[in-house]
């Protein structure tokens, strides 16, 4: 991998090139940006793969639902569809792409759309629903859009400061973009982890001279679907784990950790099962010899999976491990100043 490394580095160079030219365009207004009246609140990150979007933004949906008119905009990756879309129980994941469904189909309240053109977006939502804050999924690198807010977001085992860009590495653009942001969340942290570790990635990115928060991801004692299984009488099923996302080894690591007997098969992220991969998962579990046995999925699997299979799902949510109240009041100030 290392050598790898080395051979694409040259095109790092190239692509590093591009994305500076680019950023620089929008940076002193050669590429134009639109500003809008509603709060614009950005969840994203600078490198490809899994950070935690999708729970940060839940975590945010909590926090705003019952004080706001809420909406999510997403480009809805992979959906067979284009244009802007206004989710409803209709939908299928072809429609408007799992995550977009995931919000919708969880809570109630919110508004949720979908359009590869963010600007035409939110135009589109403020003249048809006029939501009192908007949130964009995975929208960091979309400059035509000037947030009013960004969060960015780390992992805590793959820092971006620890990375190169694209194909090298996994960033989308140069690290000095973290400066636009107005906070950055180390996530998928260790529950406990320890103080000077905090202080060893706050030094990594004191440089960037932003908040710096730390969140870990909580896993739920409860599995859900047609029918509902405590965590803990798991331990006397054998699982058939079926997962589509970018990093499931966390996944693995909590059953294993729980004692939880499983056989996993896995799938690319946001993978659109076919009739073939059905079949599979349908032989790998009547192989299983026990008589106590069932399909467990993540939740953005489940979204995909659910029409076709008989399986649950193991819900997870962002917590925060310090200044949990500094980081809800300052995105609530933010919106209130905002909003009038």
């Amino acid at each position: 991998m290392k050598y790898i490394r080395y051979i694409l580095f040259p095109f790092s160079i190239l692509y590093y090139c591009v994305t500076s030219i680019r950023n620089f365009a929008y940076d002193y207004g050669i590429f134009k940006s639109y500003s809008f009246k509603t709060p614009i609140i950005v969840v994203g990150n600078l490198s490809v793969g899994g950070t935690g979007k999708t729970p940060q933004i839940e975590y945010l949906i909590h926090l705003l639902q019952d004080k706001y008119k809420v909406a999510v905009l997403s480009r809805g990756y992979k959906r067979s569809t284009k244009g802007y879309i206004e989710v409803n129980q209709h939908h299928k994941v072809s429609d408007v792409g799992d995550e977009p469904l995931q919000y919708f189909k969880k809570f109630d309240n919110i508004s949720v759309a979908v359009n590869e053109n963010r600007v035409e977006g939110i135009n589109n939502l403020n003249k048809d629903l006029k939501p009192e804050v908007i949130l964009l999924d995975d929208a960091y690198q979309h400059r035509r859009v000037k947030a009013s807010f960004q969060i960015l977001l780390t992992k805590y085992n793959d820092l971006f400061t620890d990375d190169f860009l694209l194909p090298s590495g996994n960033l989308r653009e140069s690290r000095i973009g973290a400066k636009r942001a107005n906070c950055i969340v180390v996530t998928k942290c260790p529950s406990h982890i320890s103080e000077a570790k905090k202080t060893e990635i706050k030094a990594k990115l004191s440089s960037y001279n932003k908040p710096i928060y730390f969140s870990c991801i909580s896993y739920s004692d409860k599995v859900l679907g047609e029918t509902t299984y405590n965590l803990s009488t798991l331990k006397n099923y054998t699982l058939l784990l079926i997962t589509g996302i970018a990093n499931p080894k966390p996944l693995l690591e909590f059953l294993s950790q729980n004692s939880i007997n499983f056989h996993h098969l896995n799938y690319p992220d946001h993978y659109n099962f076919k009739d073939a991969d059905i079949k599979k998962i349908k032989e790998e579990y009547k192989a299983i010899k026990s008589s106590n046995k069932l399909i467990l999925t993540t939740e953005k699997d489940y979204v995909r999976l659910s029409t076709k299979l008989t399986l649950n799902y193991l819900p997870i949510k962002t917590l925060f491990l310090e200044d949990k109240k500094l980081f809800n009041s300052t995105v609530l100030i933010h919106i209130s100043k905002n909003n009038s």
